[in-house]
């Protein structure tokens, strides 16, 4: 998961070569993803979850895992996030990060939580939010949380699980 400001030019190169090798990119509106329930709504919409999605943050990241086919090209996708600025504030801020970067973990990844193997190629699946106002201190303020780690730079903060706590 990473973090930037709003129209990197390096990032929307990386997003149409992705386009390019076949992969998806999908576009969300932050302002839909205020509160959990808009979450759910979204995501089940923009990535085509099953008719049986559960609605909670458990469903959505085996549905995050689970993505395949038209949604992602069979190679991978993004999911942009425009105007997070909005959702920096919402409580559920710091658990929705934690829940992509889950759902990311294992999607890209070929083998189950116990290392067995899924049967299924790992697909490439990141999840990228773009700030109008990008203020690197307070993102990472809000998104430093046990379970994730946090690489900053210049212009962007990249959020990925804690190895020491998840695996």
């Amino acid at each position: 998961m990473g973090s930037l400001p709003q129209g990197v030019a390096e990032v929307h190169r990386q997003l149409s070569r992705l386009e390019a090798l076949g992969g998806r990119v999908q576009h969300f509106d932050s302002r839909d993803l205020m509160t959990e329930q808009g979450v759910y709504s979204s995501f089940a919409e923009v990535l085509q979850f099953p008719d049986y999605f559960g609605r909670n943050w458990d469903a959505l990241v085996d549905c995050l895992d689970d993505l395949c086919g038209a949604v992602t090209g069979g190679v991978g996708i993004v999911g942009v996030i425009h105007d997070a600025d909005w959702l920096l504030e919402a409580e559920h801020f710091p658990l929705f990060i934690s829940v992509l970067c889950q759902g990311a973990d294992r999607a890209n990844s070929a083998v189950d939580l116990d290392g067995f193997s899924l049967n299924r190629p790992a697909i490439a699946e990141h999840f990228i939010l773009e700030f109008r106002e990008f203020d690197r201190e307070k993102v990472a303020l809000r998104v430093g949380r046990p379970d994730l780690a946090l690489t900053t730079g210049d212009g962007f903060i990249a959020a990925a699980l804690n190895r020491e706590e998840w695996h």
